[in-house]
């Protein structure tokens, strides 16, 4: 068998923690796109009620932050779990 099998963690893939750290970094880049989109609001408006400081922030921006956030969060998640820090 491949070494590189060996390496792999046996313990739960999914923790209360993992989730919050998750959650942490989806916040963490909502709140940095809110301030650095240079051109806010060009799209489709959310369809929920927002909080007035994020009234320019759209589907777009929404889309485009989660997404940021997931890709920043799998890899703390790895990078933690693989230090054994999770």
């Amino acid at each position: 068998m491949h070494p590189i099998f060996f390496a792999a963690t046996s313990g739960p893939l999914w923790t209360f923690n993992t989730g919050v750290l998750m959650l942490l970094c989806n916040l963490l880049m909502v709140a940095v796109g809110r301030y650095t989109i240079q051109s806010p609001g060009q799209g489709p408006a959310l369809p929920f009620q927002v909080p007035e400081f994020m009234k320019d922030f759209g589907v777009p921006e929404m889309l485009a932050t989660g997404a940021l956030g997931h890709i920043i969060g799998a890899g703390m998640i790895i990078g933690l779990r693989t230090s054994g820090a999770l």
